[in-house]
């Protein structure tokens, strides 16, 4: 499983071009934190990112939890909700219209390769697809979402999935501002994919001894 992870994140890889307005679209999310409207702003770039939205809601859940660490869980909340329902729209795209908006998301938001190496992943897994794409940053979660759609995974397992691993990626985000305050920002922001990993590792080691020890 961790080989088709790496090769699904290598497929993903955006251009130096792409890289530059990635950084703008970054700074873009990160601006709503110091607006009235940084609660609204996280939820539709949660939903938005679940499909076709390239900037992580983390970015901002980050930044408006460090400007009021005792509200951490609740932006945890926003996030999860808006990313669970846009993963729906994602499926319902790739269930649906696929064949006519297709070529917009593979000149726009991911590659063709990336694509099919996810379709190729869904042949071997269904639930532990999802939530690896719904817990992890890498690769992005909107070629697990419209995928599923395509390959008519069940909806209901991508709910499931969705609300596991977008919940563990947000609300672990949520604990280390809540008990640590604002100073941890800069740490969970430069160690967020490895926090990620680990936390994936100790959910599955923890699966496999409750279901083999146990």
């Amino acid at each position: 499983m961790n080989d088709d992870i790496q090769k699904i994140g290598s497929e993903s890889n955006v251009s130096p071009k792409k890289k530059g307005i990635l950084r703008r679209l970054y700074d873009w999310v990160l601006h709503w934190a110091n607006t009235p409207y940084g609660t609204p702003a996280l939820f539709l770039i949660s939903f938005a990112e679940s499909s076709f939205f390239p900037i992580p809601p983390d970015v901002l859940q980050i930044a408006l939890s460090a400007g009021k660490p005792k509200r951490s869980f609740y932006y945890a909340t926003v996030s999860l909700i808006g990313s669970v329902l846009g993963a729906i729209f994602g499926y319902f795209v790739g269930y649906i219209v696929w064949e006519v908006v297709k070529e917009f998301f593979f000149n726009h938001v991911f590659s063709e390769n990336a694509f099919n190496v996810v379709k190729e992943f869904y042949d071997k897994y269904d639930f532990w697809a999802i939530f690896i794409g719904a817990l992890t940053p890498i690769p992005p979660y909107k070629i697990f979402t419209i995928t599923a759609g395509v390959c008519e995974i069940s909806l209901v397992i991508l709910i499931i999935a969705s609300i596991i691993g977008r919940g563990g990626r947000f609300y672990m985000v949520a604990a280390l501002l809540y008990f640590f305050g604002p100073n941890i920002k800069t740490w969970i922001e430069k160690y967020f994919e490895i926090l990620s990993v680990l936390f994936l590792i100790i959910l599955i080691g923890s699966y496999v001894i409750l279901t083999y020890v146990f």
